[in-house]
């Protein structure tokens, strides 16, 4: 299966233990197959502005939101294969956007010496190169990640995250995979990412196994860190960091298996 360019889904998260995930994988058998990628290490350099406008903007929880990213699949060299990608949700509905290009091209569009060729997905990416001045590297996280979709349905995925770090340095796609670990030992992000339902036989191993969606940003989970490291330091709070705690939601929410997402169950 090609890689996909545009992408419109809803994307529900969910914290597990590995003892779930391995029922889970059972159940899985008789729906889902591994896609191309299958077993891979993601890395992803996320791009902000000198004071985090994107990141402190997401923590907010608005009704939009977009993240500017470039990622790859394993550490890239330059000739490699890499993707531009711009993520933005709207009304709980994510938009990706993404442009295939070589790691070294790559670098040097993002930092505004090399331009690329029209479509409307470049015009889209450029358009944030333009309204969010001084975008650059600001983190960069690592993770191995096994995807899934479903052999009926190509557009419905699920994907397990593992071994998730991040670094604020060395931000580079070719440095290397290292850094500070978000997960707790044993923890499995799990996502679901569907078009429109969820088959029964999901919701089944949810409502049975009480597990609940749950509100986690890598990027954002990183950015606290950040801000917890500076604070550490200083009694100054750092740009943007007296405000992340306030009224923020709690890690899981809702009482079902979709909290508030406006999401449909697909028949078994």
């Amino acid at each position: 299966m090609a890689d996909k360019m545009i992408f419109k889904r809803f994307e529900i998260k969910y914290m597990i233990d590995e003892a779930v995930f391995e029922e889970l994988m059972e159940v899985m058998d008789g729906y889902m197959i591994a896609d191309e990628h299958g077993r891979s290490t993601v890395c992803s350099l996320y791009y902000d502005t000198p004071k985090h406008l994107l990141i402190r903007r997401s923590l907010e929880h608005p009704v939009y939101k977009e993240k500017l990213r470039l990622r790859s699949y394993g550490l890239a060299k330059p000739s490699d294969t890499v993707f531009v990608e711009l993520k933005k949700k709207f009304c709980s509905v994510v938009y990706k956007r993404r442009i295939a290009m070589t790691h070294d091209k790559a670098i040097s569009y993002l930092a505004g010496k090399e331009q690329i060729a029209d479509s409307q997905i470049a015009n889209e990416i450029n358009y944030a190169l333009k309204i969010y001045e001084n975008l650059a590297p600001a983190v960069l996280l690592s993770y191995e990640r096994e995807a899934f979709y479903a052999r009926n349905n190509h557009e419905f995925r699920v994907t397990f995250d593992r071994n998730i770090l991040w670094r604020d340095y060395d931000l580079s796609l070719d440095k290397g995979i290292f850094g500070t670990p978000i997960l707790e030992d044993q923890k499995v992000l799990m996502e679901v990412k569907t078009d429109g339902a969820i088959p029964g036989w999901l919701v089944d191993f949810l409502t049975a196994n009480k597990l609940y969606k749950t509100s986690f940003s890598k990027y954002g989970t990183a950015y606290r860190a950040i801000c917890d490291r500076v604070n550490n330091r200083s009694a100054k709070p750092a740009y943007g960091c007296d405000e992340l705690y306030g009224d923020e939601s709690a890690a899981v929410s809702g009482s079902d298996v979709y909290g508030d997402e406006p999401i449909a169950v697909a028949g078994n």
